[in-house]
């Protein structure tokens, strides 16, 4: 993989100026990964958008059963599934035309991800908001 998918200036641009973000997986659970990374980025000022197909509300905002149901222009989709499911999430995302899909640490899907540079979306896999938010000192 390299670093095909873990440009600096992508992230940078992605954490610095992407305002909603869709989390694919999120659901209400303190304990869950995809909750701490949209808590961060909920306190950095990005509105997020948690999807999952029991649509709950996390963090305080509705969730949506899919990516097709969100009724707001998503900047980047942020895939919390395990890699077997991140195709899918990333079809989804180009359909709903996303800007961005960011698939964190251990999700790795080479070929969701060039359909997604294929499709004109910025990239970016195995690595962590939070992690890239500390290296990079994001606004």
């Amino acid at each position: 993989m390299g670093s095909r998918f873990a440009d600096v200036n992508v992230i940078r641009r992605l954490l610095t100026e992407a305002q909603t973000w869709a989390f694919v997986g999120l659901k209400d659970n303190p304990g869950r990964t995809a909750y701490d990374q949209a808590a961060l980025l909920q306190s950095r000022g990005r509105k997020i958008v948690p999807v999952h197909p029991d649509a709950e509300t996390v963090l305080g905002e509705p969730g949506y059963p899919s990516l097709a149901d969100v009724p707001v222009k998503v900047d980047v989709v942020a895939v919390y599934r395990r890699a077997e499911f991140a195709g899918q999430a990333v079809d989804e995302a180009i359909a709903a035309g996303a800007g961005a899909v960011w698939l964190p640490l251990g999700v790795i899907d080479e070929a969701a991800a060039q359909r997604a540079l294929d499709a004109g979306l910025d990239v970016v896999m195995d690595r962590c908001p939070g992690v890239e938010w500390a290296l990079r000192r994001a606004a």
